[in-house]
């Protein structure tokens, strides 16, 4: 990483903060941020003070801007994404020209400029989609490992899948905090739902383990832990010491009721690294009968790797990993 540049799409979020917390100091020679979104930059620029970073406005969907962005990087993380289910549900469209044509533009610039690696962000709703935002995460993984194709062995595009970011931008654990500390109702839509649950720092450490370690295609998987919905409100109430109630409003446009990280046709391929899987590329070309007619009796062994089946977490064991968030650390602060 020594005198190397880090472009970081979509940098001003909860993602391009953590990894600069993270990397900002371990010597790369510039870190730039690319995003739409000039107050953000702002802040950013004020907050951190250095030199190395580096700010380009400009926008995914535009070809030219992000190209130009491109020129001179080294190592791309493509975090730009229209991410809530949701408003892509009722803007479908509009997380086709981010999430897709935004992602085209940019491996499509990381090839013309020759960037050493690329790792893109997606996922668990990419598993199995059933909302706009999964359907447009699941293309652009697809276009990684199309595109990956034409590389050479000096050149990498890789993804990173993880599921819920807790305390993230758009979290639903803000939303309950907030809840709690106005006296409302904690509206949850189903209480058997499940999710995987990580940190922010989790997700960087899944980026940068894939960033060490990927090979042309590869998607990277954390084995994360998982809880439901329900335990999760009742532990914030517990940590606040809260009486507030709960109330089931129902399940909103496009959500599931547990989240799968991998198919059982990828874990037949996945490779056990610890704490991670490697899926690897499908590289097999278009050899008709060997794509279409020659099956796989492995993968009707297997099961997937869902919310539901995952380790899950009791109200202690989520406390424990509520109370290690930077964010529930400052909102009981503001309580004391």
């Amino acid at each position: 990483m020594k005198n190397k540049t880090l472009l970081i799409t979509g940098g001003t979020g909860s993602f391009g903060n953590a990894v600069l917390s993270k990397f900002l100091n371990e010597g790369f020679n510039e870190i730039r941020i690319f995003s739409r979104d000039e107050k953000k930059q702002e802040d950013m620029r004020i907050h951190f003070n250095n030199e190395k970073l580096k700010f380009c406005i400009g926008d995914v969907r535009d070809y030219s801007s992000i190209s130009a962005a491109m020129i001179g990087v080294d190592y791309v993380f493509h975090a730009a994404a229209l991410k809530q289910v949701p408003s892509c549900e009722f803007y479908p469209m509009e997380a086709v020209k981010t999430n897709i044509i935004g992602a085209e533009n940019v491996l499509q610039a990381a090839y013309h400029c020759k960037v050493k690696k690329v790792i893109v962000l997606s996922t668990d709703k990419a598993v199995y989609p059933i909302n706009a935002m999964g359907l447009s995460k699941a293309m652009m993984e697809k276009l990684m490992v199309s595109k990956s194709r034409i590389l050479d062995q000096n050149n990498v595009f890789a993804a990173t899948r993880y599921g819920n970011v807790m305390a993230s931008r758009g979290s639903v654990i803000p939303l309950f905090v907030s809840q709690i500390k106005s006296g409302s109702k904690l509206t949850i839509t189903d209480p058997n739902m499940t999710r995987f649950i990580m940190s922010l720092e989790e997700s960087v450490g899944l980026v940068e383990f894939a960033f060490n370690n990927a090979r042309p295609g590869d998607i990277f998987v954390q084995k994360a832990p998982a809880t439901t919905i329900y335990i999760l409100a009742k532990a914030l109430i517990k940590i606040f010491n809260a009486k507030n109630e709960i109330k089931i409003i129902g399940t909103r446009h496009g959500e599931k009721l547990y989240e799968t990280l991998l198919t059982r046709e990828e874990m037949v391929s996945a490779e056990d690294m610890g704490s991670y899987f490697r899926i690897p590329a499908d590289n097999r070309n278009l050899n008709y009968n060997q794509f279409f007619t020659e099956g796989d009796l492995g993968s009707s062994e297997q099961n997937d790797y869902h919310s539901h089946n995952a380790n899950q977490l009791d109200i202690d064991d989520v406390i424990k990993v509520l109370m290690k968030l930077d964010f529930i650390k400052q909102e009981l602060k503001k309580n004391d």
